[in-house]
């Protein structure tokens, strides 16, 4: 652990060597360089899991982060928060099984309660992330490694701070993480790895962790309703490890309410069509034939919130199934990822077409990453 520490403190020194050149210049205020040394534990989150359980997790954590003053109106709406891109490196314990993890995954930080000198915090971050042991039929075989399905996988960071500001150039803090890697079911085994912990770190500030704030007299959006859909697909991978990948169809259709100018509330029906049930159910004979299509598809109730940040909206859903193919896991799921708009107007037939991404859940069990679009109306 003093290794560690000492590494810290050494990685922000060098940088601070680096970043005084940016002494003065406008830019670069509100500009941050935070690291986290973190510890962990592995939980076996689902009776599957049949890896060992590392005695202790250890890694580093670097987030490059800036603290928005304003320049844009969604700034100032959403209280300037801070957003950053985050690089981490986690050393399960156990080289022979889990290996290492790198990521790279672009976050977002949320002042829970603020004071003086004393503040309270949310981060929340998602991206990529490739492991160095993941299941293998070849040199070097791992056959037994029911959670790592591949070496490319999603990435999901949640850490809460509290935080001590020392003066303009220099924070320190103490905080609880939890992180979750898999591969959305690309390649089977897919379990993906849980893991909890705490963390110090430190940030510093080259020019000002207080960048002054740009302040406009802006008018309150106005609370519309939009018609709005969204098209996109997915892959599932067959139960038999490294099997064949089957695409999945799914559509979604819902109203949305913008409210307090940087959120939309919205709920409504989706839709999903899974060529692998079929498949499946073609090849055993479970349903007689002539179903194995009505027995393929779900469809659900939804409702969710969506924080807009500009041109980038994070997404939160929650659903139920109406309607379950043969092939089930639970009845509620989860839906976490974002959209990029292209298109956003106050006026006119088309207000919105968007680019998006989301991840489906069942609680900690990851079912699919979807990748589509979406308009509204």
């Amino acid at each position: 652990m003093h290794r560690r520490i000492f590494f810290l403190f050494f990685i922000i020194h060098s940088l601070h060597s680096i970043a005084c050149i940016a002494q003065g210049e406008k830019p670069w205020d509100g500009f941050g360089i935070e690291v986290n040394a973190f510890e962990g534990k592995v939980i076996k989150h689902t009776p599957k899991f049949h890896l060992p359980i590392p005695a202790l997790t250890t890694g580093m954590d670097i987030n490059f982060q800036y603290k928005t003053h304003g320049r844009k109106d969604w700034e100032q709406r959403r209280r300037y928060p801070t957003i950053g891109v985050a690089f981490a490196y986690t050393n399960y314990g156990i080289d022979s099984v889990y290996g290492r993890l790198f990521s790279l995954y672009p976050n977002l930080v949320i002042p829970l309660i603020t004071g003086r000198k004393l503040e309270w915090t949310l981060r929340i971050g998602d991206g990529i992330a490739y492991a160095t042991k993941a299941y293998s039929r070849i040199n070097p075989f791992d056959t037994l490694n029911n959670a790592i399905g591949s070496k490319i996988n999603d990435y999901g960071s949640f850490m809460t701070d509290l935080r001590y500001h020392i003066n303009a150039h220099w924070d320190v803090q103490l905080g609880a993480n939890f992180s979750h890697f898999s591969d959305a079911s690309f390649h089977q085994p897919n379990l993906g790895v849980n893991l909890y912990g705490a963390h110090f770190g430190i940030k510093y500030f080259p020019v000002s962790s207080s960048p002054k704030r740009i302040v406009k007299n802006l008018k309150p959006l106005t609370k519309r309703w939009l018609f709005q859909f969204r098209l996109t697909m997915a892959e599932d991978a067959s139960n038999a490890p490294l099997g064949p990948l089957y695409p999945v169809y799914l559509a979604t259709g819902y109203v949305s309410k913008r409210w307090i100018s940087k959120n939309k509330v919205f709920a409504g029906v989706d839709y999903s069509y899974h060529t692998l049930d079929y498949a499946y159910l073609r090849n055993n004979g479970f349903v007689p034939s002539g179903t194995e299509a009505k027995n393929s598809y779900k469809t659900a109730a939804f409702a969710g919130n969506e924080f807009l940040l500009g041109r980038v909206g994070v997404v939160l859903q929650v659903g139920y199934y109406l309607h379950q193919a043969f092939l089930t896991q639970g009845k509620v799921y989860e839906k976490l990822g974002g959209n990029l708009y292209l298109v956003q107007r106050e006026h006119g037939p088309i207000k919105e077409f968007f680019l998006c991404a989301y991840l489906k859940t069942h609680l900690s069990v990851a079912e699919l990453a979807e990748f589509g679009f979406g308009m509204g109306f």
